[in-house]
């Protein structure tokens, strides 16, 4: 040490000086370097920060992601699900309406028949016979009941008209049975 204050000593004012400017340079060197340090620690720290925040969000948006993806399968099966019971529903319905229109059809072919059948009573029952010189119960019945022994049938139905079945007389109105 001794060597370093006989240099100083050697100096003179003017070197002490130029030693002191020097020092206190460096001093605000070393500070404006630390100074530097410490922003550039802190930017560090702040895109550090950063990052952290934007990979926080990306996993928050992958969240998000994945629930819209399970809310759109879902969405899709219960679609799915809607137009398979909606097909069902469908079919059931034509089935219905097909069962519905056969009811109505045999309902509306059983109404024709029975209408005709009760024609044919009808005309069958109101059917009446004028009498014919030269005619009989056994000729009449022959005639429009097809079958001569079936002259009784006639008798009773006019019983009314005719007391001796072997008397009938022309433009006698007689009423025939049904067939």
């Amino acid at each position: 040490m001794a060597k370093k204050e006989k240099k100083e000593k050697r100096k003179g004012l003017f070197g002490q000086a130029v030693d002191a400017l020097s020092a206190r340079d460096e001093k605000e060197e070393a500070k404006k370097a630390e100074e530097e340090a410490e922003a550039a620690e802190h930017e560090a720290t702040l895109e550090r920060v950063k990052r952290e925040a934007a990979e926080a969000k990306a996993r928050a948006a992958d969240k998000k992601l994945k629930e819209a993806e399970e809310k759109l399968r879902e969405a899709e099966e219960k679609l799915e699900a809607a137009e398979k019971e909606a097909t069902e529903a469908e079919l059931k319905a034509a089935r219905e309406e097909r069962e519905r229109r056969r009811e109505e059809w045999e309902l509306k072919r059983r109404l024709r028949q029975e209408a005709a059948e009760k024609e044919q009573e009808e005309a069958e029952a109101a059917r009446t016979y004028t009498v014919k010189s030269g005619d009989s119960l056994s000729k009449i019945a022959a005639e429009l009941l097809g079958d001569g022994s079936r002259w009784p049938e006639i008798f009773e139905a006019n019983k009314d008209k005719i007391k001796d079945p072997n008397l009938i007389y022309p433009g006698q109105e007689l009423d025939i049975p049904a067939k």
